[in-house]
């Protein structure tokens, strides 16, 4: 039962969608602080690479971020203030966010809902500015339009210049909350690399070797991974327990059957003079099959009813490794409970056949 709670959660993981496409998007990482480079520096390198990426063949759009998506760095959080949003007086509003370079929210396939995204006039000389989404938007503006709107984060004022759709940042199961984008180039520069391409994973980190190499031959890329598989990497816990209790849970269900076989056998062996009789006075095989079936079904159902007792109470364990699926799913134990049936019936099969075949007289003769 708790491998079956399993499957139907990464199921459920497998199904939801984070918000951006993880289908023809690719992420990798440039390291310039380790080359010793500064913040004008990277900003003129980001600039000349994402104009010679664009230009190949293949590649739609590129755009660095400080922090991607599903990796294991976390965003920043910083305290916000709403312009005439009033705030509880104990209470104080925070807000994660992200910096990201021009057309990141189009590389990563997250749609605006309204307003327009980052370009490369939104520098240190341009008004602070940022793209908020729509959890933020519906809590703090409650059905008004954000975008022209202020407010403040870390005691900065900064103006809405979109909306975007909301999309997770840590994992599928993260739940919505207010985020925010602000452009890179008036905050920290970052190094992961964000590119919108129908090129392959090898071919496109060869590309990319080629390109930042024609700039300085000190840097190179790291891993170039799609977001797909940045995603399914989030997911490797759940994967494991899957596994682990998918073959636990075949080994308990190869002993039950062993163990019913084992106990139907010994059960037909000790009645073979009852079974002999019964056939002399006209039982037929299939009263005979028929009732040596119903002993071991009857093993079994005492046996479900005990281990569903027992699976009520233990799969609370593994409440923190579901996912939109509570520890008591009708459907997860109902099909572990027909599993059990269809293998008591396999294993109490053989007996039952044995006993239907019982030759009456060799049966009272040997007794």
């Amino acid at each position: 039962m708790g491998a079956g709670l399993l499957v139907q959660s990464l199921r459920a993981l497998q199904n939801t969608s984070p918000g951006f496409s993880t289908k023809g998007v690719l992420a990798t990482t440039v390291d310039f602080a380790a080359a010793g480079y500064n913040p004008q520096g990277i900003k003129g390198f980001q600039d000349e690479l994402i104009d010679r990426l664009q230009a190949l063949g293949g590649v739609e759009s590129a755009a660095f971020a400080r922090t991607a998506p599903f990796t294991y760095r976390s965003n920043s959080s910083a305290p916000i203030a709403v312009e005439g949003y009033e705030t509880p007086p104990d209470q104080q509003l925070t807000a994660d966010y992200n910096e990201i370079g021009p057309a990141y929210l189009a590389t990563m396939g997250i749609p605006l809902v309204s307003g327009r995204e980052f370009t490369r006039a939104d520098n240190e000389t341009a008004p602070l500015t940022a793209v908020i989404n729509e959890f933020m938007a519906a809590q703090y503006w409650r059905g008004q339009d954000p975008v022209g709107r202020r407010f403040q984060v870390s005691g900065q004022w900064v103006q809405v210049a979109g909306v975007a759709k909301n999309s997770k940042y840590r994992n599928l199961t993260d739940p919505a909350r207010p985020f925010f984008y602000i452009p890179m180039r008036q905050s920290i520069m970052g190094s992961n690399l964000q590119l919108r391409t129908s090129l392959r994973p090898e071919t496109m980190a060869k590309a990319l070797v080629r390109e930042i190499h024609k700039l300085d031959t000190n840097l190179a890329p790291g891993e170039v991974i799609t977001m797909q598989e940045q995603v399914d990497r989030t997911t490797a816990v759940q994967r494991a327990a899957v596994a682990m209790l998918a073959v636990f849970g075949g080994l308990a269900l190869v002993l039950a059957s062993i163990g019913l076989y084992g106990v139907m056998s010994n059960t037909v062996s000790q009645s073979t003079r009852e079974l002999g009789l019964r056939m002399a006075l006209g039982a037929e095989t299939s009263d005979l099959l028929r009732r040596v079936l119903s002993q071991g079904l009857a093993l079994t159902g005492g046996g479900i009813l005990v281990g569903v007792a027992v699976a009520m109470v233990s799969t609370r364990l593994i409440v923190g490794l579901l996912y939109n699926v509570s520890a008591r799913d009708p459907w997860a134990f109902a099909i572990a409970s027909v599993s059990l049936v269809l293998a008591s019936l396999a294993a109490c099969f053989l007996p039952a056949w044995r006993a239907a075949r019982t030759d009456p007289v060799r049966a009272l003769r040997d007794c």
